[in-house]
């Protein structure tokens, strides 16, 4: 009886039927070579065997296995298809964001296929030879290489003790581990004392034991709390804890527990740049334990991770970005995401559209695991969840060991300018705390969530700004090499001489971002060693690390930076922080605006003083009366959460209301208005009141293309099954329409 396989390929296509040849054994999970098309060869997944041959066309023989055992465990392929469903793409594209590069090979020939894929690095290992694993043999041939070959009697000593000097040693050793020159690792094997093999390079992990930090009594208190209620079945937990309350300890023991009883726990960070600091931190209280994974390391060390996982029994520790979430972890017992709240978790482009934090409960939920949401200022999504009972709760109001929390001062910047005291874009209040910090020989962090010198260029004469040919926004002005930029589709041009409207005056810079900030603070305070962090400055991962390992070291006096350097940094030296246009965070068009500036500003701000003498904290802000900004100089979160709760649920926002955003493409304006006046006629039929739209974004032409959005809000307590069904129907029968199918519908399930 002939057997066919539903494929899975890294396309945004349906599985497709292959037959499987007569002798091959395939099982869900496997990954296959199979050629699509007329001659195109992928890589595919495994998802079901069966007997049911299509009704229609020739069905094509699956070309070869690719690896000996399934790539795929079935808890991997259930989060699979969960995410495909629930963020309305197809599996082939959940595959193409979760497999590393490597291991999706392909090719228009199997020549071009074979030179793609990937094959791990081989390495020798050597062990004992059989006889010698009795010991009195053993001991014959250490006392005849003892008197004629001691460099032989040395090496074959430290093969037969590796890892334990209390027995003879009967298993493979790398030989790179040994510390024997492998040329008298070579005669040993020559005289039958020694097996060499070449086998797959593997990681050993130590066993020693952890040497945990000390925990206060009030963390001692929350980590019993969450222990307990692990124990009672809570799935999902929130650890809330103001900045430098020492939330890792916890995660600390939390993790010893799990990696002792052989389980495998994945720590997930937000940012990449965040995972070097802490994966050192790490590596001193679990060794090798500690394995690091995301996106900027080589496709080669992303691929033999996820091998090496696939094949492990369990104990296994991983710290990495949102991607670490597709790793093959087979005992996965805790994963605890870090700064839940931060939009990093959220992939924007291209599908899956995921949520990496609610991605990782599910994965925990699949696996029978834990997962714990740690925050000093939790999304409210998620403290509504802590709040109302569906998630645990463990809270930390106190920092760790004798830290204070910083004293936060505002300062008025109208006010500061009609009195004559504001220099450049610093008020004279910030200026003052810099020069004292500066004297004490401590550090300064100043925020500015806008990089490049100039948001834009001005003609003072006729008003004229330089925007994007490509884009439907303004040239951002960088000093550094006199460019105008674009941020979205990274368009660039030199800042004209002359306006070119008016040919009359020069244009000048407007506005300021993190580049003019460096530039001023310099001259201001010529003798400060005065460093940039963002995006420009960061132009590879050694230059992030040669900045934070300078500002570690003390080699710089003050750090500017956008949002990067509000995320997870213990700098001992900061004292000052100064965040220096409160105003540009309050008052965005999003109805997270408020959330996020809360977040953003309760960040930053406790990065200072994170030792015993606590730190200061300098807001700049032309409206100090605004009530959020006085919930931030109180660390009222509560106040915060419950406000803009109230606003949420009078407007119909989330968390009660789940949002799918529609974002319609095409480089034709008056059809893509006619396509989304009649997606938007189609959805109102379904879902009536609930679809608004359509209407144009802020930003409504990038890389050449219009843009229109459509929002589709279902009530919290509706079947969100059921939306999607109708929604996935509509946008089915749309793309089908003859007029409208040229036009790109990009589909973002729960939007931030």
């Amino acid at each position: 009886m002939l057997t066919y396989a539903d494929i899975v390929l890294p396309l945004a296509q349906p599985a497709y039927t292959f037959a499987v040849p007569e002798g091959m054994t395939v099982a869900a999970g496997d990954a296959v070579a199979v050629q699509f098309g007329r001659q195109k060869i992928y890589a595919g997944i495994v998802w079901r065997v069966h007997d049911r041959r299509p009704s229609a066309g020739r069905v094509k023989p699956i070309l070869r296995k690719l690896y000996d055992a399934p790539l795929l465990p079935q808890p991997q392929m259930r989060l699979w298809e969960w995410m495909a469903d629930y963020y309305l793409c197809t599996v082939g594209e959940v595959m193409r964001a979760a497999l590393p590069s490597l291991m999706k090979p392909s090719g228009d020939t199997e020549e071009a296929f074979s030179e793609e894929e990937f094959r791990p690095r081989m390495e020798c290992y050597v062990s004992l030879a059989a006889e010698l694993h009795d010991e009195e043999r053993f001991h014959e041939a250490c006392e005849r290489l003892s008197r004629r070959a001691p460099k032989q009697y040395e090496a074959l000593l430290e093969v037969a003790t590796v890892g334990d000097d209390t027995r003879i040693a009967t298993g493979e050793v790398a030989r790179r581990l040994l510390r024997a020159d492998y040329g008298v690792l070579n005669a040993l094997c020559r005289k039958g004392l020694l097996v060499a093999r070449d086998h797959e390079r593997t990681v050993e992990h130590g066993r020693s034991a952890f040497r945990l930090p000390e925990l206060t009594a009030h963390q001692q208190a929350a980590l019993e709390s969450l222990r307990g209620q692990f124990a009672r079945g809570v799935h999902t937990a929130l650890l809330q804890g103001i900045t430098g309350s020492g939330k890792t300890e916890i995660y600390i023991h939390l993790i010893a527990e799990v990696l002792e009883r052989g389980g495998d726990v994945l720590l997930l960070v937000p940012e990449i740049a965040l995972t070097a600091q802490l994966i050192e931190r790490m590596e001193r209280i679990f060794g090798s334990r500690v394995t690091a994974y995301h996106s900027k390391l080589t496709g080669r060390r992303r691929s033999e991770t996820y091998l090496r996982l696939n094949r492990s029994a369990g104990g296994e520790f991983i710290v990495g970005a949102r991607s670490a979430l597709f790793l093959p972890l087979k005992r996965l017992e805790l994963v605890i995401v870090d700064e839940e709240h931060d939009t990093s978790y959220k992939q924007t482009d291209p599908a899956p559209r995921y949520q990496a934090r609610d991605c990782a409960v599910m994965m925990a939920r699949i696996t029978g695991g834990h997962t714990l949401l740690g925050s000093a200022t939790p999304s409210l999504e998620t403290w509504l969840n802590a709040r109302s009972g569906k998630y645990g709760y463990a809270q930390l109001t106190e920092r760790y060991g004798a830290a204070r929390p910083p004293v936060i001062y505002l300062s008025d910047t109208l006010r500061a300018a009609r009195r004559g005291e504001r220099t450049a874009h610093f008020n004279k209040l910030l200026l003052d705390k810099i020069d004292e910090t500066l004297r004490r020989g401590d550090q300064v962090m100043l925020f500015q969530n806008r990089r490049g010198f100039s948001p834009y260029v001005e003609c003072t004469e006729c008003g004229w700004t330089a925007r994007c040919p490509n884009c439907n926004v303004t040239l951002t002005y960088h000093k550094n090499g006199h460019k105008l930029v674009c941020h979205y589709c990274g368009y660039t041009t030199d800042v004209p001489a002359k306006c070119p409207a008016c040919r009359v005056a020069d244009v000048v810079p407007m506005g300021f971002g993190t580049e003019k900030v460096e530039e001023e603070i310099a001259r201001l305070f010529p003798e400060a060693r005065v460093a940039r962090l963002d995006r420009d400055s960061v132009t590879s991962e050694r230059a992030f690390s040669v900045i934070v390992a300078d500002v570690e070291a003390r080699r710089t006096d003050i750090l500017v930076g956008t949002q990067m350097i509000t995320k997870g940094f213990d700098f001992a030296g900061v004292s000052l922080v100064g965040i220096l246009n409160a105003d540009n965070l309050t008052n965005g068009p999003d109805f997270r605006a408020a959330e996020r500036a809360f977040q953003l500003m309760m960040q930053v701000a406790g990065r200072a003083g994170r030792r015993n003498d606590g730190g200061e904290v300098v807001i700049q802000t032309s409206d100090p009366t605004n009530p959020l900004i006085r919930q931030v100089v109180a660390g009222d979160y509560e106040a915060m959460a419950r406000g803009q709760l109230a606003e949420r649920q009078a407007f119909f926002y989330p968390p009660y209301a789940r949002l799918t955003a529609l974002t319609l493409r095409h480089r034709d304006p008056a059809l893509l208005r006619e396509g989304a006046m009649a997606l938007a006629d189609g959805l109102r039929v379904r879902f009536g009141r609930r679809v608004l739209g359509p209407m144009a974004p802020p930003v409504d032409r990038i890389r050449g293309e219009y843009l229109v959005g459509l929002l589709l809000k279902i009530e919290s307590g509706a079947s969100s099954a059921r939306a999607r069904e109708l929604l996935r129907s509509e946008l089915k029968a749309f793309a089908a329409h003859p007029t409208f199918k040229s036009i790109t519908v990009v589909v973002d399930v729960d939007p931030q």
